[in-house]
């Protein structure tokens, strides 16, 4: 099901989510990369937002892995981070405006991701703006139940952009998503994984999540020349630690 790209803010799903295939534009040194598996989740009993679908087309990452020996990450993904401190009480849908987070100095606006009529592919944010996030339109929004996914470009081709630190995120930095009713979902990294991208554990990153949660994703690893492809995702796992109200 395409988004209606004048809706406002996130919307309903009409099916429950499916597995699919995030691809986003991920350029270094004139370089696009693969797509990766993404699985947007919505918990049970909470109405479902619509899936990303198949498509096989360029995308993001950042990490450490060649193609003739994967990571060990990607071989046996890691156990889900566990989380340091209570999740806070869910948020009510909420498109996000802005993304700022302080360890890595990033502050910049959202764009909201549509998919592509021809491809089914999503969209990616343009390559033309280094200080840019995405966020698919029509998936969970930051604070609210499930699973909300964030993706930037780690670089371009005429240089570093918005995600270029995110691989140093630490667990317990903050991450503060502005949201368009005025309110602000503050989230804490619980951990930073790698992982290649030939053996990306979707399910793990994109499952269902019964409570608020953030997903942070780019590009990264070695950069292969031959197939033109960074190696790895990077990807952020953080919670819903706290929220301010609604501004009035």
């Amino acid at each position: 099901m395409s988004p209606d790209p004048a809706a406002p803010g996130p919307a309903h799903a009409e099916r429950p989510p499916k597995r699919g295939v995030l691809s986003l534009l991920c350029l270094g040194v004139g370089a696009m990369v693969a797509g990766v598996a993404l699985f947007v989740g919505a918990p049970d009993g909470a109405p479902a937002r619509a899936p990303l679908p198949v498509a096989a087309a360029a995308a993001p990452s950042v990490a450490v892995a060649s193609p003739a020996a994967p990571s060990a990450s990607a071989a046996r993904p890691a156990p889900a981070p566990a989380k340091a401190a209570p999740t806070a009480q869910a948020m009510a849908a909420s498109a996000p405006t802005r993304l700022r987070i302080k360890a890595i100095g990033v502050d910049a606006p959202f764009t909201g991701l549509t998919l592509d009529p021809a491809s089914g592919a999503l969209n990616p944010p343009p390559v033309d703006n280094k200080n840019l996030v995405g966020w698919y339109q029509d998936g969970v929004s930051p604070g609210e139940n499930g699973t909300a996914v964030v993706v930037g470009h780690v670089d371009t081709t005429t240089g570093p952009a918005v995600f270029l630190l995110l691989s140093s995120l630490k667990p317990g930095s903050t991450v503060d998503v502005a949201r368009a009713d005025g309110s602000t979902a503050t989230f804490a990294v619980d951990s930073v994984q790698a992982f290649a991208k030939d053996a990306f554990p979707d399910q793990q990153v994109y499952g269902q999540a019964a409570d608020p949660e953030l997903r942070l994703i780019t590009c990264g690893g070695a950069y292969d020349k031959t197939r033109k492809d960074y190696t790895d995702n990077v990807v952020v796992f953080a919670h819903l630690q706290s929220s301010t109200p609604v501004a009035h």
